[in-house]
């Protein structure tokens, strides 16, 4: 039997990495994000150019602020009505989100859209997440009804068929009650492994949903979402994108594509505007 050692400490690693990453606490305390020119404005009207808001779903471990300390301003700086939540709290685990059931998780986001709708006189909103975040919301479009209310979904590294942590997940019927500890502890991270029963549920009949345009954007150098390909969606409306297909250069892993990557938020202005998407190449680090 492999020692403990040698599977637990490469797994924590992987995750205190990603946690870590995302949680810049002090910017998160200086980011306005209550309205005055920030987002998650209540007051803003999306325009005739961007009539749909467009709601940012954050990942594992991460939450509403620090996820898109870069995107979301990205996105209003381009005339966009910019919202974000938090979800998947556990209880007595301040600042990181996104670890409850991710059905629980999709109610709350179902709960949330219907709020912006309400706040902004929107008809559909357009949804961006990264990692869990780009997986989540199809359980709400499959499942709460969320298909007659969102119009596109834009996953960045998400988990749409979970992840094998470079083959870690394989290892935990070797170590009884690990998994078991993963489901009762942070269901979020069990329902994320490859084979889940939440997974299974969620991609059986089909990925997708009609009237939802879908776009996958994914990195090969993703070390958390594994292998990187099993991002990527199958079914109509679907347009799944490699990074270093548009950009070579591009050596993103899985937080930096969400959090930093300008390569990556060209495609999602893309996404959500097809009809004015301009190429993305090297060079659009500096659009």
């Amino acid at each position: 039997m492999l020692p403990w050692n040698r599977v637990l400490r490469p797994l924590a690693a992987l995750l205190l990495t990603a946690a870590l990453a995302v949680v810049p606490a002090t910017a998160a305390q200086a980011a306005d994000t209550s309205g005055g020119g920030g987002w998650n404005d209540h007051s803003c009207r999306p325009s005739a150019a961007h009539p749909r808001p467009v709601v940012l779903v954050h990942g594992t471990f991460a939450n509403s602020v620090d996820n898109w300390l870069a995107l979301a301003p990205y996105l209003k700086n381009r005339g966009y009505c910019v919202f974000s939540l938090d979800y998947g709290r556990i209880s007595g685990v301040p600042l990181f989100h996104g670890l409850g059931p991710v059905d629980k998780s999709a109610e709350q986001l179902k709960t949330y859209v219907d709020q912006v709708l309400a706040a902004t006189g929107a008809a559909k909103t357009d949804i961006v997440g990264h990692s869990q975040g780009g997986m989540m919301p199809r359980y709400y479009l499959k499942f709460l009804g969320g298909a007659a209310k969102v119009n596109a979904l834009v996953g960045i590294a998400p988990s749409n068929h979970g992840t094998t942590l470079s083959g870690l997940t394989h290892l935990l019927p070797y170590f009884p009650g690990v998994g078991d500890l993963l489901t009762t502890s942070t269901p979020a991270l069990a329902d994320q492994v490859a084979g889940s029963a939440f997974l299974t549920k969620l991609n059986e009949g089909g990925e997708t949903v009609p009237g939802v345009q879908y776009t996958v954007l994914a990195t090969k150098y993703d070390e958390v979402v594994t292998p990187y390909r099993s991002q990527f969606l199958s079914g109509s409306g679907v347009r799944n994108v490699l990074l270093q297909d548009l950009c070579p250069l591009d050596l993103s892993e899985h937080v930096a594509i969400g959090l930093l990557d300008r390569i990556a938020f060209h495609e999602v202005a893309n996404a959500l505007d097809p009809a004015r998407a301009t190429p993305t190449t090297c060079a659009s680090v500096f659009s």
